[in-house]
């Protein structure tokens, strides 16, 4: 008011006086907004490195994860099928030289699976899904139980075609990890693989008979315990369901309804 002197009514001096006192507080606001927003701006971008730095963290980690999980799966799967060999070796050897190596070879194989278990297990998280196609197929699967002494018939009805490539990953690894817990825990039994392809589902059921003989107690103490865990995780991310559990009969029976088609875009790795 002394500045605009309102008891002297003159447009130019309270102008004049309307400048004089709101310039300075404009000036000041302008500056805090701006200097707020630059530090806004900073933070945000900090805010967004760090979590590009995390992310990256993130993907490195479960890379990691996932060739443990797929090396543990792979390996467990082949060394299972060399000790059987060798243990059956053992038995049906004719001279004491064969067998002491056979004996030898068994208990090394059960001694690296078991090593694998406890490094894997440092490493491995959430299993992941292979992107490869599997090798040879479950055909392969088949004839290498067949040849490590556990008598395995591949049944398949259907067009295969009608399964995406992310279902059939899934069966295959399904089908495999049943046949590893048979060579671990049913010795003598006699298994059937049975895949069903359809327009809108798939469906797997791996079933083996009561064992006759009893198993390899270093072979089965080899197991990780995660093997039914990690095939649950996998058809969830498909969107299908499990069933494991054993049979009135004494046998054991893991069956699985997948869907047929899973876009290759959904986040199943």
């Amino acid at each position: 008011m002394v500045v605009a002197r309102p008891w002297e009514p003159s447009f130019t001096v309270i102008s004049i006086g309307l400048l004089r006192t709101a310039v300075g507080p404009l000036l000041a606001l302008y500056f805090d907004a701006r200097r707020r927003l630059v530090c806004a701006l900073t933070e945000r971008a900090e805010r967004a490195e760090r979590e590009r730095h995390l992310l990256a963290e993130q993907a490195c980690a479960e890379e990691r994860a996932r060739l443990a999980g797929e090396m543990h799966d792979v390996v467990t799967h082949r060394v299972s099928l060399m000790v059987l060999q060798a243990g059956a070796l053992r038995v049906t050897a004719s001279d004491d030289a064969t067998r002491r190596a056979a004996e030898e070879l068994r208990a090394a194989g059960c001694q690296a699976l078991e090593e694998l278990r406890d490094l894997v297990g440092i490493l491995r998280t959430a299993p992941e899904e292979d992107r490869t196609p599997p090798p040879g197929g479950l055909a392969a699967l088949v004839a290498e139980s067949t040849a490590a002494g556990v008598p395995t018939e591949l049944i398949e009805r259907g067009d295969r075609a009608l399964a995406s490539p992310v279902v059939g990953r899934t069966a295959y690894r399904i089908v495999r990890e049943a046949l590893t817990n048979v060579h671990k825990h049913a010795s003598g039994a006699r298994v059937t693989v049975r895949v069903e392809y359809e327009e809108s589902r798939v469906r797997v059921v791996v079933r083996n008979t009561r064992p006759s003989g009893r198993p390899d107690s270093e072979l089965a103490r080899t197991g990780s315990g995660l093997g039914i865990a990690g095939l649950r995780r996998r058809v969830a991310l498909v969107h299908g369901s499990l069933r494991a559990e054993p049979e009135p009969d004494g046998g054991f029976c893991v069956a699985a309804d997948l869907p047929a088609y899973v876009p290759t875009a959904e986040s199943v790795v």
